[in-house]
C-alpha cells in the first residue's frame, strides 16, 4: 500500500491550489506522454501547474503527487514508491522538483524503463540538472519550459481582465484588444514593475525576488557547477554587474576585472546564470541550430528581475527591450540583428519610446517600430505593450 503520509500530502496540496487561473503552459503539455517534464526558473508556477491537473483528473487515474524532498524519500527510493505504486493500480505519478532528489534522472530512466504503463511528469525548480542529468533521458522523457508570466495572463491572474493570445502576425496586423480597458498603459506599467511572478500581489514582492536570486545562485547553481561558496558569491557579483549595464555585449575582460575571476570562466558563468532564469543572451544566427549563435547582448532576465535588481529605478529604454525579448523568445526564435535590436523570421525590430522614428530601419524589409507609451500604432508602428500577448 502507498504510504498514508504521502496521501495525506497530496491531499493538503490539492485543497490549497487555486483553480480559477490556469497558466499557458498547461494546454501544450503533452500528459499523455510516457514522461514529461516540466523545467523553468523558481517561482513561476510549474507546482501549481502540475497540481491543476493531479485535481481536475483525480476521478478519471489514479494519480500521486510527491514532491521530491519528502521525508518519505530519505529512507526509500523513487524506484521502490513507482513499484509499490503501480502494484495497487497507480497510473500517473507526479514528481515535483525532481532535482532536489540525489539519483533523480538515473532512477527516472530505471522506471521508464521497468513499467511500460505508468505515466510519470515531473518538474524541476532550475533546468541545470535536469538538461544535464547524468542518465541519458534524452529518448525517454519529453523536456519543456515555462517561463513566468505573459502581460496576457498578469491582466487574467490579477484583474480577472480574459484576453485571447495573438500570433506574431496578428499583433503586426494591429489585431491585440483588451476586453473593456481602452487605456492599457497604466496596467502596462504596473506589469513591468511587478507583474511577471505568480506571487507578484505579496507585499514582500522585492525580498521575495532577492530570495530567489540568492536560492538559485547559491543552491542550484552552485550544487550543479560544484561550486564554492566564494565563487557563488562572485556570480552574485557577476549579475549585480550586468543588471546595472544591461542590455550589453558581454565583454570577458572587463567582465572578469569587475568581479575579480578569470576571463575563461566568464562564458560559463554567464551561461549558468543564463539557464537558472536570470539573465537572457541574445544571438545571431551563426550557430545553425536555435541557441547556438554567437553571443550579441546580454539581457536581465524579466522586467521585474531588473526592477529589483536597480532598485526600483531601472533604466527606461533597456528595460523595453527586456520586455520584448521576455515575452517574444517564448514561442519564437529570436535573434540579434546587425542594424537594429532584434530579428524573428523575415522581420527587423526597433524598439524605443515614443518619438522613435523610423530612421534606422527605413530601408530595410519588413521594418518595425517597437513603441512604447503608445496606446495605438498605424502602419510599421506598433505599440510596445501588444506584444506581450503572444503566450
Amino acid at each position: 500500500m502507498i504510504d498514508n503520509s504521502l496521501v495525506a500530502y497530496q491531499e493538503e496540496q490539492l485543497r490549497r491550489v487555486p483553480t480559477s487561473f490556469h497558466r499557458y503552459m498547461y494546454n501544450r503539455l503533452p500528459w499523455e506522454s510516457r514522461m514529461v517534464g516540466l523545467v523553468g526558473p523558481r517561482g513561476v508556477g510549474k507546482s501549481t501547474l502540475i497540481l491543476q491537473h493531479v485535481l481536475d483528473h483525480k476521478q478519471l487515474e489514479q494519480n500521486l503527487y510527491i514532491s521530491a524532498d519528502s521525508i518519505y524519500l530519505t529512507s526509500h527510493t523513487l524506484i521502490e514508491l513507482a513499484d509499490e505504486f503501480v502494484k495497487y493500480g497507480g497510473e500517473h505519478l507526479y514528481i515535483d522538483e525532481v532535482h532536489k532528489y540525489k539519483n533523480w534522472s538515473r532512477e527516472l530512466k530505471q522506471i521508464y524503463d521497468g513499467h511500460p504503463e505508468l505515466k510519470v511528469t515531473f518538474t524541476g525548480s532550475s533546468i541545470l540538472d535536469i538538461i544535464d542529468g547524468e542518465a541519458d533521458l534524452s529518448r525517454r522523457a519529453v523536456i519543456y519550459s515555462m517561463q513566468g508570466l505573459s502581460f496576457r495572463e498578469y491582466l487574467t491572474l490579477f484583474h480577472n481582465i480574459e484576453s485571447d493570445t495573438y500570433s506574431l502576425e496578428q499583433i503586426l496586423n494591429q489585431e491585440v484588444t483588451i476586453p473593456g480597458v481602452e487605456h492599457p498603459l497604466p496596467l502596462f506599467q504596473q506589469y513591468l514593475k511587478n507583474g511577471y511572478y505568480p506571487f507578484s500581489n505579496e507585499s514582500d514582492f522585492p525580498l521575495r525576488i532577492e530570495q530567489i536570486v540568492r536560492q538559485t545562485i547559491e543552491s542550484d547553481i552552485a550544487q550543479y557547477a560544484d561550486l564554492k561558496a566564494s565563487t557563488a558569491r562572485k556570480l552574485i557579483q557577476l549579475l549585480a554587474v550586468i543588471s546595472a549595464i544591461a542590455p550589453v555585449k558581454p565583454n570577458a575582460d572587463s567582465l572578469s576585472q569587475e568581479v575579480g575571476v578569470s576571463k575563461n570562466n566568464i562564458s560559463d558563468y554567464l551561461v549558468y546564470l543564463e539557464k537558472a532564469g536570470m539573465i537572457g543572451q541574445l544571438r545571431d544566427n551563426t550557430g545553425g541550430l536555435r541557441g547556438l549563435g554567437k553571443v550579441e547582448k546580454v539581457y536581465i532576465d524579466n522586467p521585474n528581475l531588473m526592477t529589483v535588481l536597480a532598485y526600483g529605478e531601472p533604466n527606461v529604454g533597456n528595460m523595453r527591450e527586456t520586455f520584448f525579448y521576455n515575452q517574444m523568445r517564448v514561442n519564437n526564435q529570436l535573434l540579434a540583428s546587425r542594424v537594429s535590436d532584434f530579428v524573428i523570421g523575415d522581420y527587423t525590430f526597433e524598439v524605443g519610446g515614443k518619438k522613435k522614428g523610423n530612421k534606422q530601419i527605413e530601408d530595410i524589409p519588413n521594418g518595425i517600430v517597437v513603441k512604447d507609451n503608445i496606446e495605438y500604432g498605424h502602419l510599421n508602428v506598433i505599440p510596445l505593450w501588444t506584444f506581450g500577448f503572444n503566450y
